[in-house]
């Protein structure tokens, strides 16, 4: 008769390469990390597989999950299965395409700034990122521990809430975990509630929002105050500080923790004759990473620098806990904040490599949530005009996933 079937039996899932799987790869997409064998499981991989998931393989992403693209990959770029010539999003766009292109049923991504839900917008696919502290970190190949989650893709919220209640929960390797009892996700409510929707009008009304985005949104807010829920606009003030805070604030993190990859005790070592220990070192790094992760720890070592460090890390430390504190003013009086996820559709390979900043600043609807630690979700619900899709954001207040996931199914069945 053998054991009884666990919860995922059957499932076949997908993981991320920064997800450590024991006696299989994982490089980060870097070749600083080529050839590297994982010598444990990470925590959430461990736990699907206890409940009989089948792993089938790992996902191409951004080096160290840096990038909205998927363009910074040693492996090269990603392709959006909608369309080959545009980008799936970054940086799990391997976990996001492999759903998309029914590779598998479920797959793990991580969501440091928007990672998870800005690929599941551009695929057409659903993206959930949890609250900060709810899912282990432990075997997670780290970019910035303070923002870094395992997030989750699917083509259904009760594939979603599945894998979430199968991976969730404490553990003693991860000190920032929360110690909370896992919510029965799956038993998903079909509650006939009426909820209170925040919309934050400096996010709708931005300049850099398509507006084929912007009125579907628009048109959605309006079928929901119809079907009789509260939704209204509130004031963000903040929203211009978002991403430099974000990216002040990765970067140092980044720097500190990618300082640990020097070519000695594992990973990629140059071929130079004669170098000097600082020499080699300096070389295997440069060799090693690409040319977006070095920006990234540039910017990082001079943020954390004597003599800048109060001008930009301090301050951007501030502007977190602004935001935060914002966030759950609005959380006070509302139960889900709505979102687009991002400024426009998926474009084109090569179309934003030019300008970092440019490609920064479209995470403005995504670093919110991780720079306030709380759960937001990416649901596929539109078609652009160009004929791709493009979705709807929702954030809930922190260790509020249920409900999150609640409100979604319910968004999802119209």
């Amino acid at each position: 008769s053998g054991a009884p079937m666990g919860k995922l039996h059957g499932v076949v899932i997908a993981l991320k390469d920064v997800i450590c799987y024991k006696d299989h790869k994982v490089s980060a997409a870097s070749g600083i990390l080529e050839n590297f064998t994982s010598i444990y499981s990470a925590t959430a991989v461990e736990r699907l597989l206890q409940e009989d998931a089948i792993i089938i393989g790992n996902c191409n992403c951004d080096e160290f999950a840096m990038g909205s693209t998927n363009e910074n990959s040693s492996y090269g770029p990603v392709r959006n299965a909608a369309d080959p010539e545009r980008v799936p999003g970054g940086s799990s766009g391997g976990s996001a395409v492999a759903v998309q292109s029914g590779c598998c049923m479920v797959s793990l991504g991580t969501d440091t700034g928007g990672s998870v839900r800005q690929p599941a917008d551009f695929c057409g696919i659903i993206g959930m990122k949890p609250t900060y502290g709810r899912i282990s970190r432990y075997g997670v190949i780290a970019y910035a521990s303070s923002f870094d989650q395992i997030g989750i893709f699917g083509n259904n919220i009760p594939d979603v809430a599945q894998v979430l209640q199968v991976i969730a929960g404490a553990d003693e390797f991860d000190s920032t975990l929360s110690q909370k009892p896992v919510e029965d996700y799956p038993a998903l409510l079909q509650t006939g509630k009426k909820y209170r929707f925040a919309w934050l009008r400096e996010a709708l009304e931005h300049p850099s929002l398509d507006p084929a985005i912007a009125s579907a949104i628009k048109e959605k807010i309006e079928s929901l105050r119809k079907e009789g829920h509260t939704v209204e606009p509130v004031e963000f003030d903040m929203l211009e500080y978002i991403v430099p805070a974000y990216y002040i604030l990765t970067t140092a993190e980044a720097s500190s923790n990618l300082s640990r990859y020097d070519g000695v005790r594992f990973g990629h070592r140059t071929q130079q004759p004669g170098l000097d220990l600082t020499e080699f070192y300096k070389q295997n790094r440069a060799e090693g990473f690409g040319k977006e992760v070095k920006r990234r720890i540039m910017l990082g070592t001079f943020v954390l620098s004597a003599g800048y460090y109060d001008a930009y890390f301090t301050r951007a430390q501030k502007v977190r806990n602004l935001i935060r504190q914002r966030t759950e003013q609005i959380f006070a009086q509302y139960d889900f904040i709505l979102l687009p996820t991002s400024p426009s559709t998926a474009f084109k390979i090569g179309e934003k490599t030019k300008d970092p900043i440019e490609m920064y600043l479209a995470d403005i609807y995504t670093v919110m949530a991780n720079l306030a630690g709380i759960p937001a979700i990416a649901l596929p619900l539109f078609k652009h005009p160009n004929g791709l899709p493009f979705g709807l954001q929702v954030m809930a207040n922190r260790f509020q996933e249920l409900p999150l996931l609640e409100v979604s199914a319910q968004l999802m069945r119209r």
